[in-house]
């Protein structure tokens, strides 16, 4: 099936193309969701006309993807877990701790967009791609922490006034 494609697609190709796919793939997905359309001479007509707004749209979310990537270089994600013997996690931080993490930070990135390859199991920084558009990825630093962990000031001994006074007392 020969379909001229609305947008860019992964693995696909770019706006324009003409392109064959698997009949099902492009009656059930890329037509549906006006990703693409049949490639017939009316049709090809028709795309030369849009093309123009097209490319100015797909352009507009390229431009906001890269925006993005920019505050994700700049944000650095902390996250607090609870941990046992050896500093051993229960559990583990997953793509969706790191997007409510940065949603709380006013950050909007859908979960499925954090490239984790598998579930973050250690304490430690660890940077993390993001997938923000077919051209576009990120970055972000995410830094797994001990939950409450408070870095306490050594006591000083107490002055020689403070132990006069204490003996006094008694």
């Amino acid at each position: 099936m020969k379909l001229i494609l609305r947008a860019d697609v992964d693995a696909l190709g770019s706006l324009g193309e003409i392109v064959s796919v698997k009949p099902g793939y492009g009656r059930n997905y890329l037509i549906p969701q006006g990703l693409a359309m049949p490639a017939s001479e009316a049709n090809i007509k028709q795309f030369e006309l849009e093309k123009k707004r097209l490319q100015a749209l797909a352009d507009s979310v390229r431009a906001e993807a890269e925006a993005m990537a920019e505050k994700l270089a700049a944000a650095v994600i902390k996250i607090e877990v609870r941990v046992g013997e050896g500093d051993k996690l229960y559990g583990s931080v997953t793509a969706t701790n790191i997007s409510e993490t940065l949603a709380e930070q006013g950050i909007e990135v859908d979960r499925r967009k954090i490239m984790l390859s598998d579930p973050i199991r250690s304490l430690g920084e660890y940077e993390i791609e993001v997938k923000l558009h077919p051209a576009v990825r990120g970055e972000i630093k995410v830094a797994v922490t001990k939950h409450g962990k408070i870095e306490e000031e050594p006591e000083s001994e107490p002055t020689v006034e403070e132990t006069a006074v204490e003996s006094e007392e008694a």
